[in-house]
């Protein structure tokens, strides 16, 4: 289901975009051909565009498998409650080979294997409680084998989910509606 709703900051040209959000919006428009919606209405701020762009990229790099990391997005973006965002990692899970099944299961805060489902509830855990974070759950992702540097990496993929997710509901970039 899908919801629409009023822009509430506006998608920018590179010609409108100013300072570095300016050099940084033209750059990618130039090398892809357009910046997408989110990226476009980024460039409001020049340290938030740059700040995304840096931490996106940044997060390329993550051990973390990427079906993996697709599933800790669908978890997070569920929670947070970014259409934009759920239907974005639904599309690149489904391009990394889950199924309809593990799509659901990840929405739901879950996996059919353990040792993922440890680290979902972790980075749940890491969105909506950081505070009540202690040493049983570095000591209980580290028990299903996950390394020191996946659970670091855990806080980089919840953070960059709630970046896009907070953004696009605030900016009011939600889904287009469906055909149903």
């Amino acid at each position: 289901m899908t919801t629409t709703s009023t822009r509430r900051l506006p998608a920018l040209t590179p010609d409108l975009a100013q300072g570095r959000a300016r050099e940084l919006l033209a750059d990618i428009v130039e090398r892809h051909g357009s910046a997408g919606e989110m990226v476009s209405t980024m460039a409001n701020s020049p340290a938030v565009i740059e700040g995304y762009l840096s931490l996106s990229r940044a997060m390329k790099r993550v051990k973390i498998p990427r079906a993996l990391s697709e599933k800790l997005s669908l978890a997070v973006q569920e929670w947070i409650g970014c259409g934009t965002c759920r239907e974005a990692h639904e599309a690149a899970g489904r391009a990394a080979g889950l199924t309809d099944a593990d799509i659901a299961l990840a929405r739901q805060g879950t996996s059919t294997d353990p040792r993922e489902a440890a680290l979902i509830a972790l980075a749940l855990k890491v969105l909506a409680e950081p505070g009540a974070l202690g040493d049983s759950d570095v000591a209980g992702a580290r028990a299903h084998g996950w390394s020191d540097r996946v659970i670091a990496e855990v806080v980089g993929v919840v953070s960059l989910n709630l970046l896009t997710g907070a953004f696009n509901l605030l900016a009011g970039i939600q889904p287009e509606p469906s055909e149903d």
